[in-house]
């Protein structure tokens, strides 16, 4: 069987292999690049050199990505009569012409350049449009994200002529570390990393749907700890604190919402969504999905054991046909925190205190109390152990804060 003549430089190559019918099939094999991955454990934890020059960085997997397309055109393998050979021609005159097709194309991809259709796109307005037709629930984060974008854009001289108008292939690398630096300038912790997650998840999809021929965020990055908790916490002493506090005007359903929060973890999201369908009362449980995981992960339903306090809050609808009925009609993210940011101030606690951080709390106190992590991971809804990890460090350190604070030993 012939080989096929090339350039080695060729990318796809046409190559060929033969079938057990005899007939020889042509297809493209794309070369797309050196790929490298950080090395983890099981448990998601960096795998790291032990000796030599490299002990104690991290372990990369280095590959190459490929991919192979078959074109669905075949040849004969020993052609003998002129009309089989003139087919046979034929036939690889047409592969090598979509070979060379196919090149074009993949170059334009990787210069950046694009068919025009996409000129005209203003990445703001396709960052918005992507908003007003996203439904999962980080939306808020989403929003933050496109606001911090801008005001980058309104604020640095450099980039302050894109304020209102900017095209797809305007959006570089440089802009994009400059861009990281804002973030981690306004935010603190992990807010940084968080919104420029989000970000990157518009250009990402930008990228898949062809508005964006080169990812400007790639090898652009923000490093946090995950495994570190940075928001404050409130105590099962501070929580009764907060509880046994009462002023005039209290949003009480608030109040009734974020108790429940701090005793079964879970996120604003989801708790505003609950229904009095989502309470067995039988059986003392409470069963919901989570929306930050819905219909992209095996781990998003939720099951929670419920007390005789915890039914008591949430009581029971008016009547049987109202299974429906929002047990915790709350107002908007925004406003639930403030008001439980006046309620922690009046309670006399001096914390920065959010939504979330009730389910921080939660984490923490059961298990300081004992609760092993794993029970402790599927309450929260994890789906791996390394997300709640962070909770046991908390723990650590307020075991040793317990220590520290008993009157220094002199022997």
């Amino acid at each position: 069987m012939a080989k096929l003549e090339q350039r080695t430089k060729e990318n796809p190559k046409l190559e060929m292999r033969e079938l057990a019918d005899g007939r020889i099939s042509l297809y493209l094999n794309y070369y797309l690049g050196r790929e490298e991955r950080p090395l983890v454990d099981k448990a998601g934890n960096p795998i790291l050199y032990e000796t030599g020059k490299m002990a104690g960085k991290q372990k990369y997997w280095v590959g190459h990505r490929r991919k192979k397309e078959n074109l669905n055109l075949y040849l004969l393998k020993h052609p003998r009569k002129p009309k089989e050979k003139e087919e046979n021609r034929e036939t690889l005159e047409l592969a090598k012409k979509i070979r060379f097709e196919k090149e074009q194309q993949l170059k334009e991809m990787q210069k950046g350049y694009r068919i025009n259709q996409n000129k005209d796109i203003n990445f703001l307005d396709y960052f918005q449009t992507y908003i007003d037709n996203y439904t999962k629930g980080d939306i808020r984060m989403i929003q933050l994200a496109y606001q911090r974008f801008k005001d980058f854009l309104n604020s640095n001289k450099s980039y302050n002529i894109y304020k209102t108008r900017l095209k797809p292939d305007q959006l570089t690398k440089d802009m994009m570390i400059d861009f990281v630096e804002y973030l981690k300038s306004k935010s603190k912790g992990l807010g940084a990393k968080t919104i420029y997650q989000r970000f990157k998840k518009v250009i990402n999809y930008a990228v898949e749907h062809g508005v964006i021929a080169n990812n400007p965020c790639k090898g652009v990055s923000i490093k946090a700890d995950d495994n570190i908790l940075r928001k404050d916490i409130l105590s099962i002493s501070e929580i009764e604190t907060l509880i046994n506090t009462h002023y005039p005007n209290q949003n009480l359903m608030v109040r009734n919402a974020f108790i429940f929060c701090l005793y079964t973890g879970l996120r604003f999201c989801d708790v505003k969504d609950l229904t009095y369908g989502n309470v067995d009362y039988q059986n003392k449980i409470l069963k919901f999905e989570q929306r930050k995981t819905k219909g992209h992960s095996g781990s998003s339903g939720v099951v929670i054991p419920l007390n005789d306090g915890l039914l008591s809050l949430i009581g029971t609808p008016k009547s049987s046909d109202l299974y429906s009925e929002l047990i915790f009609p709350l107002p908007s993210y925004e406003s639930a925190c403030h008001s439980v940011k006046y309620w922690v101030k009046r309670a006399g606690i001096n914390k920065h205190i959010s939504w979330h951080c009730a389910r921080h709390s939660f984490a923490t106190n059961i298990l300081n109390n004992g609760v092993n992590i794993k029970t402790v991971s599927s309450l929260l809804g994890h789906a791996s152990l390394k997300y709640t990890e962070k909770y046991t460090r908390a723990v650590d350190e307020l075991k040793r804060e317990a220590i520290n604070s008993l009157p220094e030993l002199k022997i």
